[in-house]
């Protein structure tokens, strides 16, 4: 006859020994999938069994509860202290919490700048070509003094004159050695740092000016990446926070804030925001920004 006994040892010794593959998994993975829950329950339930034994004086119930009883404590151990836990923990704290506001650095506000007269002396070249052609001696101090429409009126810009005029414009070349504006490079390489800066040219009035325009400001603004040229019609497409140009037919639809840049053929226009010079344009961009990080949230 079996002695049943050696049932029990047998069934003990496998229950008990179960859990060593367990501990080899945790060992390598950490035990992510294994709950405390059921892990402390389960040493519970084991050192009952335990006391059971020792009450009745179960020799197999005993052995094969103190063992388990152990395999699961290593278990607990291997599973806190496994670096795979302590990195998920360390990233836990890093985050933030469900429905917190995530902390952000205020964003940098967006600049976009015409070329013409406001970083590029278009018209400068323009007067002294259009002079050199005609022999006349027009000045930008004039045009500033009697205004653009009164020097270049219709009974003294002749169909002649104006074709002399347009033709300059249409040639390819005529944009790829316009001088700077004076401070207009400095400037923008210093507030490159704090600004998001685009170029933005409403270079569809003249198609031909595209190549030209481009080398030009490679050559002068390297620091403001080919990504940041926009060559436009329409500046109302714009999404930037401020738009400084010469003409003010460009602020009507924009959404941002207009700076007029001062040039002799819109002295006499009023402005919201106006700059005579580049150390002006600096002075209204630091403000809006001070502005702009005092009402950042914190």
């Amino acid at each position: 006859m079996v002695n049943p006994v050696w049932f029990g040892s047998l069934g003990a010794a496998c229950t008990t020994l179960s859990f060593i593959p367990q501990i080899v998994k945790i060992k390598k993975q950490g035990g992510a999938d294994l709950s405390f829950l059921m892990l402390f329950i389960y040493i519970s339930g084991c050192l009952l069994w335990f006391a059971y034994g020792l009450l009745i004086h179960a020799p197999e119930v005993i052995w094969a509860n103190a063992i388990t009883s152990l395999l699961v404590f290593i278990g607990i151990v291997m599973k806190v202290t496994h670096p795979n836990r302590r990195a998920a923990l360390a990233a836990e704290n890093a985050a933030p919490s469900a429905g917190a506001a995530v902390p952000r650095a205020p964003r940098k506000l967006r600049i976009a700048v015409d070329m013409d007269e406001v970083i590029a002396d278009a018209f400068g070249k323009t007067l002294r070509a259009f002079n050199e052609r005609t022999g006349r001696n027009i000045t930008k101090e004039q045009i500033a003094r009697e205004g653009l429409e009164t020097v270049f009126a219709p009974e003294t810009f002749t169909p002649e004159l104006q074709a002399v005029f347009q033709d300059m414009h249409h040639d390819r070349t005529f944009f790829a050695d316009l001088e700077l504006m004076e401070g207009g490079q400095e400037a923008l390489r210093e507030l490159s740092t704090d600004f998001e800066i685009f170029i933005a040219s409403a270079a569809m009035d003249v198609p031909s000016s595209f190549d030209a325009k481009y080398q030009w400001l490679k050559q002068y603004f390297p620091f403001i990446p080919p990504s940041h040229y926009v060559f436009c019609g329409d500046k109302s497409i714009l999404n930037a926070d401020f738009l400084i140009d010469d003409r003010p037919r460009h602020f009507e639809h924009f959404v941002g804030a207009g700076i007029l840049f001062t040039a002799p053929h819109n002295v006499n226009r009023s402005a919201k925001l106006r700059a005579d010079n580049w150390q002006d344009v600096t002075r209204i961009l630091r403000e809006a920004q001070a502005a702009h990080l005092s009402s950042a949230p914190r």
